[in-house]
């Protein structure tokens, strides 16, 4: 990497829209035959670790400037102790915080991550990834919004009793009355809602509904890649509309199935930019949350890769820290204040 690509990712602000980190905490994640999620539940994330793609050293390493951890139950249609099980990964969250208190800075809006940056700290934000941990309640969506939560994803793949996700999608389903309620109430609160896991028919709701821009978090392009995870060009147009960003997701099944790697990652980057312009992509990376990463994007410490090919691609200085996290900025500062 040289030293103009590197100095340049280091000056930027880097946001990370999507990780899996806090599964890694807790054992009923950990223990489960054939778990993705290495148990880190004695280690934490105070020390550098071999294991998985996240923990605090690494994020220093790779100048990742705010990470955005998800909260989640276990997926499934009906999941078991869905609240429980994401009252316990914000605990999780908070105690981690607590003990690296030198190093990581919980934030609920775009003034806390700039406290962080001053303060030579990662910040760290809390997202929702499948309402269904509100358990059909408005009220504990609010609870949720007091513990910090300033990003909330409506779906995990699987339908909930919001909506249906894209595992779901042959029902032609998207926003049930309860959905459109919570999309209501997000609005109202100031918080992101995420469309990432949606199904089509889910998020050409949600586009009617919500009244602000949206976010998906960690979703890329179905033109590069065929995937119904990714968004069609439609879909991106109707998002970057609305002034809204997408986070890259690193996820080889998204990426490339036959060559997953930074470069073809930023294929994804070109045609987004082609398509609607630099505004309106980020990065998210769902790192920790899948089972293999592309090449040259091993762990949060190789994000950097990204701004080197982005720079050798010749993409303008101010567009290149618009995709690192200038975007995401630009959104949070908006919706959350």
């Amino acid at each position: 990497m040289d030293d103009y690509a590197l100095g340049l990712h280091r000056d930027a602000v880097v946001i990370d829209t999507h990780c899996d980190t806090l599964k890694c905490l807790l054992p009923q994640f950990t223990g489960r035959r054939g778990s993705m999620w290495d148990d880190r539940s004695q280690i934490g994330m105070g020390e550098r670790s071999a294991l998985g793609h996240v923990d605090i050293p690494r994020l220093f390493e790779g100048g990742v400037d705010c990470q955005v951890f998800a909260i989640s139950s276990a997926r499934d249609r009906t999941p078991p102790y869905a609240l429980r099980t994401a009252l316990e990964m914000i605990d999780s969250f908070y105690a981690e915080c607590e003990r690296n208190r030198d190093k990581i800075l919980p934030v609920t809006s775009h003034g806390g991550i700039m406290r962080a940056v001053e303060e030579g700290k990662v910040a760290a934000m809390l997202s929702i990834e499948g309402a269904d941990v509100i358990e059909g309640r408005l009220g504990v969506l609010r609870v949720f919004h007091r513990l910090g939560v300033r990003m909330v994803g409506i779906v995990h793949s699987l339908r909930n009793l919001l909506a249906d996700g894209v595992s779901d999608a042959r029902t032609g389903g998207g926003l049930s009355e309860l959905g459109v309620q919570v999309v209501e109430e997000l609005d109202q609160l100031g918080v992101l809602i995420d469309v990432s896991h949606l199904s089509d028919a889910g998020f050409w709701d949600l586009m009617d509904v919500a009244k602000g821009p949206v976010m998906a978090s960690h979703s890329n392009s179905r033109v590069i890649c065929d995937h119904p995870r990714n968004m069609s060009d439609e879909m991106i147009e109707a998002l970057a509309d609305r002034g809204g960003v997408m986070g890259m997701n690193f996820a080889p099944a998204f990426v490339n199935p036959t060559s997953p790697t930074v470069e073809t990652l930023i294929d994804h980057i070109d045609h987004i930019v082609d398509l609607v312009g630099p505004n309106h992509v980020g990065l998210g990376s769902d790192f920790d949350g899948i089972p293999s990463t592309p090449i040259g994007l091993e762990d949060v410490t190789k994000i950097q890769n990204i701004t080197a090919e982005l720079v050798k691609r010749n993409y303008l200085e101010e567009d290149i820290r618009k995709i690192l996290g200038g975007n995401h900025l630009r959104l949070i500062k908006k919706v959350v204040g």
